[in-house]
């Protein structure tokens, strides 16, 4: 459904603009979500008596299924209509939120992080299908506009709405008001949708790869649940055997995805998007920045708040610096990045390294004292900025090779590796990090252990975001490839 060459009449163009209105609401609680839950964790952890393990599945969980089934919700949505499709997962994304609020234990509540993700896999990809069918050519870069400026808000305010409503404690509800008002928005969302949306969907659908998702699922799940559950249950040998047995499983993957490529075309992921160096080595730097990002936001929320004892609110300050600092770079990138790729990840993942550098030096001058807000706030800035230099670009960079047939593939493929590496970054690095934090049964490290857990991940992250500096020689020097005006422009 092309709208190019309709007739603008009031009413369509009402429409238009009220659907955006819908989809930008919907892709903001998904954004607000993802940034607002880090920095309320150890409420959460400490009202439902849990382990740090539900920490790492509450983040983790919910990337990973987003990951898992994003390409799949897109495709969903062009078989059986993008509007179907929106509405079912803004509906389930509204009560998983309920279950999430309401959550009487720890499972109940990675139970419906994972349900959380499952459904913004459904819901989000809708949002830029629907631009580009409701509005005629010339419109997109003010839709897409509008939907930047949105998801831009939710990342700043993320951190602090979730701080403002944990520490004021509205009728009692503490951490839970975070999960409990997509409710009445949601439910918004769902009344403007069904009045303003048009249905939708594609001439030609690719089919659905049921087959390549399973195997995939499997394989993550058998990789990640071993290093999030393995420090807790003491790391019985059936878990190394179930990472063994991943590999093997993602071995099938790769070579079930390679036939079904050459049967009908509708792969999870095409394996010609890998013939390309560009496409290679963009995916890797994209796995690596941000797997580190995602360790590096649950690491510093411990070392505050549990080591050092600073309130939600504080530790939220102290966060907004970052999405701030994206804010300051990303209309640089994103204006003067399109011929300077390699530039702008090379720069970018280097103030990213001298910002997790300046963090770890002080904590590690601090000892288990307490660290200046505004040493802390500066870094996260540096680190913002640095991250607003790269992920403009990465999509660009990732497609500059790719044949147009593959794009949209390739873009899906992108997506799905950032949710994917920010859930790897939390099983693995949170493992390393609880592990030093927690002794023993009952017996938790002091302020100063909690310092030197937190400087050992911290050199991790530095060393990530170095060999992610000198990965970016390998990317293309130059790509004619406009960056996308959209959704994945933008980091979480």
């Amino acid at each position: 459904m092309d709208p190019v060459g309709e007739p603008r009449d009031g009413a369509a163009s009402r429409h238009r603009w009220v659907a955006l209105a819908v989809v930008t609401l919907a892709s903001f609680l998904d954004n607000l979500d993802a940034n607002a839950v880090t920095v309320v964790l150890p409420d959460i952890q400490r009202d439902l008596g849990a382990g740090f393990t539900t920490a790492q599945w509450t983040l983790a969980g919910y990337a990973l299924a987003y990951a898992l089934f994003l390409i799949t919700g897109g495709r969903l949505g062009d078989i059986h209509g993008r509007k179907r499709l929106f509405m079912s997962g803004v509906a389930g994304f509204v009560l998983a939120s309920a279950v999430c609020g309401a959550a009487p234990t720890p499972e109940v509540l990675v139970a419906g992080r994972f349900a959380q993700g499952f459904m913004a896999a459904l819901m989000v990809p809708q949002a830029v299908s629907v631009i580009v069918t409701m509005f005629h050519r010339d419109e997109w870069a003010r839709a897409f506009a509008v939907l930047g400026a949105a998801l831009s808000v939710g990342s700043v305010g993320g951190p602090l709405l979730g701080g403002l409503l944990t520490e004021l404690d509205l009728l009692g509800l503490g951490w839970r008001a975070i999960f409990l008002i997509n409710v009445p928005l949601g439910a918004i969302a769902l009344v403007l949708c069904a009045r303003s949306m048009p249905e939708s969907r594609s001439d030609e659908p690719l089919r659905l790869d049921v087959v390549g998702v399973v195997l995939l699922t499997a394989a993550s799940l058998g990789l990640l649940y071993p290093l999030v559950q393995g420090r807790e249950e003491g790391w019985p040998g059936w878990m190394f055997a179930l990472m063994g047995c991943a590999v093997v499983v993602l071995a099938v993957f790769v070579r079930q995805q390679r036939l079904r490529h050459r049967r009908d075309g509708s792969a999870l992921i095409p394996p010609t998007l890998f013939r390309h160096r560009s496409a290679v080595v963009g995916l890797t730097v994209t796995l690596l920045v941000f797997s580190g990002v995602a360790s590096f936001f649950l690491v510093l929320t411990y070392h505050l708040q549990t080591g050092l004892g600073w309130s939600v609110m504080k530790t939220a300050l102290v966060t907004a610096a970052w999405p701030v600092g994206i804010t300051a770079t990303f209309q640089i990138a994103w204006r003067y990045g399109a011929g300077r790729g390699r530039l702008c990840v090379g720069a970018g993942s280097s103030l990213m390294a001298c910002g997790a550098l300046w963090t770890l030096l002080t904590v590690w001058s601090a000892g288990g004292g307490d660290l200046s807000w505004a040493q802390l706030a500066g870094a996260e800035l540096v680190m913002g900025c640095g991250m607003g230099l790269t992920t403009p670009v990465l999509t660009a960079v990732v497609l500059g090779d790719v044949p147009p047939q593959d794009a949209g593939a390739g873009s899906g493929v992108l997506n799905a590796t950032i949710q994917f590496s920010s859930a790897a970054g939390v099983a693995l690095l949170g493992a390393l990090y609880f592990g030093s934090v927690e002794l023993g049964e009952g017996v938790r490290a002091s302020a100063e252990g909690f310092s030197s857990a937190t400087s050992s991940v911290l050199w991790c992250n530095v060393g990530v975001f170095v060999l992610t500096a000198a990965l970016s020689s390998l990317l293309p020097k130059n790509t004619e490839k406009e960056i996308p005006k959209n959704v994945s422009s933008v980091p979480e």
